[in-house]
């Protein structure tokens, strides 16, 4: 199979309405909601789908912040970086995305687990 991640998910509409579904779960968690509290969402979702969109390998390059300094002093634990990555698979199986393919997006976001997570649980 030639086609990409990105392409079997749909390509950016389908990866922009998931990452909508999944910061609705998202801010509905009182466990990590809190880091979104003066957070410009529409730019937040935008800068997500982006992200998804390149590392899924799409036509789509990353212009935002490297992920080390875009999460520097947030004290990310690896509970939260769980709590999220289960708000991303569940939105992902809720569109009906095959396991395969979670499990391909969930490697990618957990590749970049080191310099999100900053602090212990």
């Amino acid at each position: 199979m030639s086609d990409t991640l990105y392409e079997r998910l749909g390509g950016e509409d389908a990866i922009a309405a998931v990452v909508d579904s999944f910061y609705d779960r998202v801010l509905a968690d009182e466990q990590v909601a809190y880091y979104f509290e003066d957070t410009d969402m529409q730019k937040q979702r935008a800068h997500q789908t982006q992200f998804i969109s390149s590392v899924t390998g799409g036509p789509v390059d990353y212009t935002g912040d490297e992920m080390e300094s875009a999460h520097a002093g947030m004290g990310i634990t690896p509970s939260e970086f769980g709590a999220i990555a289960t708000h991303l698979e569940e939105t992902l199986a809720e569109y009906d995305v095959p396991e395969e393919d979670r499990e391909a997006v969930l490697e990618e976001i957990a590749s970049y687990r080191g310099a999100i997570v900053t602090a212990a649980d």
